[in-house]
């Protein structure tokens, strides 16, 4: 296995911790959500703050589920050798390139920017992996 199938497993794996711990804190209240991870259109909808702590709550779980499939993304990529776990990392890693684009509409931020750069080369590091080259 290519150190570059390793690292991108690696950052999944960081991610699947981050996302599980945060999504907790969400849904747990203790935190509110960062307005420069949503679009100005979605922050104006979310007027109050009763809606800003509900809408918390629900994206926790949002992100809790993510982790899961970060983890499970981290082992197709670490672990899995067979083109179904390929597939869902590939999948997975289009999803999240397309999450942040999303994200970014409206705003530039370093956080997502340096996430789009992350998934792009482990997007090309699965592409390249599909050849099976990198396993070797």
């Amino acid at each position: 296995m290519s150190l570059f199938l390793i690292a991108s497993g690696v950052f999944y794996g960081v991610l699947c911790v981050f996302s599980i711990v945060t999504g907790c804190i969400y849904m747990s209240g203790k935190r509110q959500l960062n307005p420069l991870e949503l679009s100005d259109s979605f922050v104006a909808k979310l007027d109050t703050p009763e809606k800003m702590s509900a809408f918390a709550k629900k994206m926790g779980f949002v992100t809790f589920i993510v982790g899961i499939v970060q983890g499970i993304t981290s082992y197709s990529i670490l672990v899995g050798r067979s083109t179904v776990c390929w597939w869902i990392a590939f999948g997975f890693n289009l999803f999240s390139i397309c999450s942040v684009l999303f994200k970014l509409k409206g705003k530039i931020s370093s956080f997502p920017l340096l996430k789009l750069v992350c998934y792009t080369v482990i997007f090309i590091v699965l592409v390249l992996s599909s050849t099976r080259a990198l396993y070797f």
